[in-house]
């Protein structure tokens, strides 16, 4: 059993004490298939045990089977944080164990969802028609946003999405037994608009920041595709929509207001705990006439429509609070400091590569990921991305463009120094070295 008050003492040295050491621990896990699972019983125990004991075999057996995504050294697909408001907050969440399915079931968590996704919504440049919901992930955004859009033409059984776009599309297309067409990229891994063809298509899916490449695509011609054709279009933003917030990278998104709802996941880039994924949408009723089903049980006489009427699932947790703690804690100028400083970064790593005799970089650098490869084949710049992982030091991760397979380093963590690219590069070179 537990003493609430010294073991969430304990729990909270031990988050602290993890966080201050996390840079010094393997970035990739270093264990094999099974191991973790053969560590632990097989049994759940007959008696209660002691809180203290779930934190030494979290320090002797759980950690070492991590991946350290709270790593300042950590470059692969698209690097997130748990900063602390957001970690505090997460606290609080479990501890007031809200159960969102009703407005009245909980009027805090859906009026501070609503407002601190207009806090957001103002932060990032979009128009007042916006409203939004937190969903888990983008792949669940996706589907709801797809969903609607089949709901309104169910005649249209094509879904249209870039060939870099994120496998949500794919899976969604799966799940609602859609045909998915991808629509050939330029030179600059851009969707080409005069290839979308949105007669048929229930929606379309833009992209601005693929997971591949972060390549935008041309959304204002995109929308005008959509908007002659009656198309849906979604803007797809999960990684690269927290950079909205700057001034100087709002050129990059332009179109996004016309589009009928947008994705993006301020647990990539804005330092959100996992998992806080937002979808706005320009038409909520919509959403609601494809999602709302009150059952009596459910029934109330509130003046207030139900986030779960908007939404796939019914219960929600009380993610808004952690975005709304990180939102206060680091107001929008902490926020842009830090962004800006990982796009300098991943510049000064950009550098580095193209300077580099028996190096290249291999797409134009958007936001904070780099692209790049070594020279050779294919099998030995995988060889080497295997290398530099095994070591434990630093953490990247690869993609494939252009039938050449690339290497990716992603700047993202908000512990992430000048110091810590360098390392990643300096391993990289010698990894490369002894090959």
């Amino acid at each position: 059993m537990t003493d609430f008050r010294s073991d969430g003492a304990l729990a909270l040295e031990w988050v602290a004490s993890y966080l201050e050491r996390v840079g010094e621990l393997p970035v990739l896990s270093q264990v094999e298939p099974g191991a973790i699972r053969a560590a632990l019983p097989a049994s759940a125990p007959d008696e209660p045990e002691p809180f203290a004991a779930v934190l030494e075999d979290l320090d002797s057996i759980l950690v070492p089977g991590l991946t350290h995504w709270q790593s300042p050294r950590f470059f692969a697909y698209f690097a997130t944080t748990g900063a602390e408001p957001g970690v505090l907050a997460e606290l609080l969440t479990a501890g007031l164990n809200q159960v969102g399915i009703l407005w009245r079931t909980s009027p805090a968590l859906q009026e501070l969802e609503e407002l601190t996704l207009d806090w957001l919504r103002q932060l990032v440049g979009l128009p007042d028609e916006f409203t939004g919901h937190i969903e888990d992930t983008a792949s669940t955004g996706v589907l709801a946003a797809v969903i609607v859009a089949r709901s309104l033409q169910p005649d249209r059984n094509v879904l249209v999405c870039s060939e870099h776009a994120h496998s949500v599309g794919e899976k969604a297309a799966r799940l609602l037994g859609l045909e998915l067409r991808k629509v050939p990229t330029d030179d600059r891994f851009r969707m080409r608009p005069e290839l979308v063809h949105a007669e048929d298509a229930c929606a379309v899916i833009a992209t601005i920041g693929t997971t591949g490449m972060a390549s935008v695509d041309p959304v204002p011609e995109v929308a005008d595709v959509c908007a002659e054709a009656g198309t849906w279009l979604h803007v797809d933003a999960a990684y690269a929509g927290s950079a909205a917030i700057l001034p100087e990278l709002r050129h990059q998104f332009a179109g996004w207001e016309r589009a009928d709802s947008i994705g993006v996941n301020p647990h990539k880039w804005l330092g959100v705990p996992m998992d806080c994924s937002v979808l706005w949408t320009s038409r909520r009723d919509a959403f609601r006439d494809a999602f709302s089903l009150v059952p009596e049980f459910l029934r109330s006489p509130d003046d207030a429509v139900n986030l779960s009427e908007v939404s796939i699932p019914l219960g929600r947790r009380f993610r808004a609070l952690k975005l709304w703690a990180v939102l206060r804690c680091y107001g929008r100028t902490g926020l842009e400091e830090r962004l800006r400083e990982h796009m300098r970064l991943a510049e000064l790593f950009e550098g580095w590569v193209r300077d580099e005799p028996g190096w290249e970089v291999t797409a134009p650098r958007h936001f904070s990921l780099v692209c790049f490869r070594r020279e050779g084949s294919d099998e030995d710049n995988e060889l080497l991305l295997e290398r530099v992982n095994e070591s434990g030091e630093v953490f990247l991760s690869h993609t494939r463009f252009g039938d050449r397979y690339q290497l990716r380093l992603a700047v993202g963590s908000f512990r992430t120094t000048e110091d810590d690219v360098r390392l990643a590069w300096d391993v990289l070179r010698r990894e490369a070295a002894a090959l």
